[in-house]
């Protein structure tokens, strides 16, 4: 009869060691490094010598209205609203209330690069269209056209059609009738 061999990491198993749990715990901490998820105090809790805990996952930094606003404030860029107003449940107002962080970083970005005015017309009110990059989601801003803008946008990023221009780090500027509506992918390399 043949003798049937066992790998060396199933012998390890059945003689109760625990070695090669501890390695699956190192790689799987490893990856969530990699990751950008944990701290060095979760890997070391992965290798067995502390109790393991799982990071959290990293939700988009979302903004207040007054926060967004207070960079905009400082970073010199104007908004405005056709009802004088904030409240992101009104259509006519101009809200940034749970815009995300890299959108206001992405408009203050553009203000650095172009040196031209911007004045925000829309933000996460409703009354936009839905869609996951979404005004509501905090993805996506208005501004007002200029002539400093338009030549900047037209003729620095690539044109991808239908008057929608892409810059190098993806974000997409979308000239509609009146204002430039923009999508921020991120924030444009600040």
């Amino acid at each position: 009869m043949l003798e049937r061999t066992v790998p060396d990491h199933r012998r390890d198993l059945r003689s109760g060691s625990r070695r090669p749990l501890r390695v699956l715990a190192a790689a799987g901490a490893a990856i969530a490094l990699v990751a950008g998820g944990a701290t060095a105090t979760t890997a070391v809790a992965a290798t067995g010598d502390a109790p393991a805990k799982a990071p959290a996952a990293q939700p988009l930094a979302k903004l207040s209205h007054g926060q967004a606003t207070a960079k905009f404030q400082a970073a010199g860029i104007s908004w405005s609203s056709s009802g004088g107003c904030s409240d992101r449940n009104t259509s006519t107002c101009t809200s940034f209330d749970q815009i995300n962080s890299a959108t206001v970083d992405g408009v203050i970005t553009l203000k650095g690069a172009t040196g031209c005015a911007i004045n925000l017309t829309g933000g996460t009110e409703t009354g936009h269209a839905s869609g996951t990059y979404s005004h509501w989601n905090g993805y996506k801003v208005d501004f007002s056209l200029s002539s400093c803008l338009d030549n900047y946008i037209t003729g620095t990023f690539t044109s991808i059609g239908g008057s929608k221009w892409q810059s190098g780090s993806g974000n997409v500027y979308y000239r509609e009738g009146n204002h430039w509506d923009v999508t921020y992918h991120n924030c444009g390399g600040c």
